[in-house]
């Protein structure tokens, strides 16, 4: 339980700051993969705000969440916005580099924040990172069922 807040609170605060990051800079809209990688936070921190409530409640209501198939469907849960995550991550991270280095567009276009856009993708990939132990640790609880 104490681990779904922990990874709560990093996973969300990193998803938050790239949405941030994203949408208050000119030019995110640029690629389908800023978007797509906005999308794919939204639905992280929207999954994870509902893990939070579920944990609240079964704490306030002495619930205990071992069931089977509440665990199973956390875990699918999980590993289905870990996925999400790490293919927008890889997504966004593809386009940086064809930004920076193919073909040099962030050289050319001042306009655009790409040293933004690079934090936000690195920050992705430590909100999927924290993801993956997490769903590692669920599957290896529903396992211990």
């Amino acid at each position: 339980m104490g681990m779904l807040e922990g990874e709560w609170a990093c996973v969300e605060g990193g998803s938050v700051l790239i949405c941030c990051f994203f949408s208050c800079f000119h030019g995110f809209s640029t690629a389908t993969s800023f978007c797509f990688l906005i999308a794919a936070m939204g639905v992280k921190v929207l999954w994870s705000f509902g893990l939070a409530c579920l944990d609240i409640h079964a704490l306030r209501l002495n619930k205990d969440l071992h069931n089977h198939i509440v665990l199973s469907l956390l875990v699918i849960g999980d590993w289905v916005t870990a996925i999400l995550s790490l293919a927008a991550a890889c997504s966004s991270a593809g386009v940086m580099v064809v930004f920076t280095k193919d073909t040099g567009i962030c050289r050319l276009e001042t306009t655009l924040s790409c040293h933004t856009f690079q934090i936000s993708v690195a920050l992705a990939f430590v909100a999927w990172f924290l993801l993956a132990v997490s769903s590692y640790v669920m599957f290896w609880l529903l396992a211990s069922i």
